[in-house]
């Protein structure tokens, strides 16, 4: 039964259920303007888009590729998806990130690559004036190119006040997401203290695993991809040499808090002065698995100040999320970290200037 929509967090009763109104923060939400796709709609070569039969967009990386990304209707519409979020009978707020739509800047001409992330960063911008303090975005960055992918950085946190970066598991097909010529990138985004979402996309392991309509990599390629891009942060130093980093994994981590002390078993080889392990626990992550135990065990190997409620809405249904949740029976003192305070503290979320000044005048 759902509960009530309320501006207050605590308990009530609706007819004989005691229900616990909260105050949410979904990190993982995704948003994605129609502008944008309407722009890749329109040219000539790959990657490229076309509108689908589910209202929402079909983009292919090249010809003959198996399962090309589609959209669907409730990705595009943000009024729509608050809606959504309002019949959970909780206050909602949200973190917009890019996710498997985030490899295409990067496969991209280096300038039209600029073009594009700078105007999905304007979208972005938009979303939270229009929804302050209740919408929060982070920016689209093109890797190909290391003075671009600054110049797009720092026009969408300094200019656009954007809150955090996207960082795709690939740069275009090429997976060395550690490149030695990003340095200065990292060092960049650690110098500003930005959360970096490091999401699965569909270049690397999307033809390597193709068959069974898809099942092969939706189940098992994004979270390889996003454990492999992950582990190039640790072993390439660059968590090392840039121990700011603020590197949210995706979906409770992919596979890496299960291969942990494999990971340190057999990585001495990168010549690190700490375990891999060490590294990764530095790292944070999101609620993103479709049973309990994954989500406990991920609580467990981050720890519960490392783990933010994310629903990776509209891929995945908040309402079965919540309940999974409930069945590790947190204490209300976990709960309030889950659900918010980790990610206002993680993710750097700021009261909007406009709030400030109201609640000054009253």
């Amino acid at each position: 039964m759902k509960a009530k929509a309320s501006d207050n967090r605590g308990p009530f009763v609706d007819g004989n259920i005691r229900v616990t109104v909260m105050h949410i923060i979904d990190s993982h939400f995704h948003w994605w303007p129609r502008s944008v796709f309407e722009k890749l709609c329109k040219r000539t070569g790959f990657p490229s888009a076309h509108v689908n039969e589910r209202g929402g967009y079909t983009v292919r990386r090249h010809a003959d590729e198996a399962h090309p990304l589609p959209s669907w209707k409730e990705w595009h519409d943000l009024d729509d998806q608050l809606a959504h979020m309002d019949g959970l009978g909780h206050q909602v707020d949200v973190v917009c990130s890019i996710g498997p739509m985030s490899v295409f800047f990067s496969q991209l001409p280096a300038e039209e690559g600029r073009d594009l992330a700078m105007h999905w960063n304007e979208e972005m911008a938009g979303a939270q004036r229009r929804y302050p303090g209740r919408v929060w975005a982070s920016a689209a960055i093109p890797l190909v190119d290391t003075k671009i992918a600054l110049d797009v950085l720092e026009h969408a946190v300094g200019k656009l006040g954007l809150m955090g970066v996207n960082i795709p598991g690939s740069i275009g097909s090429d997976a060395r997401i550690d490149a030695e010529r990003l340095e200065p990138f990292y060092a960049r985004v650690a110098e500003l203290g930005l959360p970096m979402f490091l999401h699965p996309t569909d270049a690397i392991f999307a033809d390597m695993l193709d068959g069974y309509n898809g099942a092969l990599h939706l189940s098992l390629g994004r979270v390889i991809e996003v454990s492999v891009a992950a582990s190039r942060l640790v072993l390439s130093g660059l968590m090392e040499r840039h121990p700011g980093l603020k590197v949210v994994m995706s979906h409770t981590g992919g596979a890496l808090p299960y291969q942990s002390g494999r990971m340190d078993k057999n990585t001495k080889a990168a010549k690190l002065p700490r375990p891999a392990s060490e590294y990764l626990h530095r790292m944070y992550t999101d609620t993103v698995s479709p049973h309990s135990a994954g989500m406990k065990f991920a609580i467990e190997y981050y720890g519960i100040d490392n783990v933010m409620y994310g629903t990776d809405y509209p891929c995945w249904d908040p309402a079965t999320c919540l309940a999974l949740l409930e069945e590790l029976n947190l204490s209300a003192e976990d709960k309030q970290k889950l659900f918010y305070d980790n990610a206002r503290r993680i993710l750097g979320l700021k009261d909007p200037v406009a709030d400030k000044k109201l609640a000054a005048a009253e």
